[in-house]
């Protein structure tokens, strides 16, 4: 069953915070609304405005650091220790959701060298970014397999 369709930055905002309570973190939120304050400027659709841009960054407190940033035109990117997923923004609320269950891990290899953070989200493709040796936190190098 595909997540439910979030088609604005607030409703994306509102069910990633939904999100959290469910998972015992506060949430810090920032928002940039407005053609001066965001990097997208006003939407023209035939001819005149049709819409505000908004955008938000969320930080959440505890272990792992995580952090979400929506932009106006359905890109997300959510850092998690430092590592950037570039993540829909109806499966947001579902990817922290794994974080937070600790469905992560980090897969390393000798040969050759690599190590990628993969978050499993159940009924999904794994999400894979990879990590530098050198950027591994105590959190991550705690999920290593």
């Amino acid at each position: 069953m595909p997540p439910p369709h979030l088609p604005t930055t607030q409703s994306a905002v509102l069910a990633v915070e939904a999100v959290a309570r469910r998972h015992g973190r506060s949430v810090r939120a920032r928002h940039d609304i407005g053609a001066d304050r965001t990097f997208a400027g006003l939407v023209e659709a035939d001819g005149g405005f049709d819409a505000v841009p908004h955008e938000a960054l969320l930080e959440f407190d505890g272990s792992p650091a995580v952090g979400v940033r929506l932009f106006t035109h359905d890109e997300v990117t959510v850092t998690v220790e430092g590592v950037a997923f570039d993540v829909d923004r109806d499966r947001v609320p579902g990817f922290l959701d794994a974080v937070w269950s600790d469905l992560v891990h980090v897969e390393a290899r000798t040969f050759p060298p690599s190590t990628t953070l993969i978050v499993t989200v159940p009924g999904e493709p794994s999400h894979r970014e990879g990590i530098g040796v050198h950027d591994l936190t105590p959190w991550l190098a705690g999920r290593i397999r």
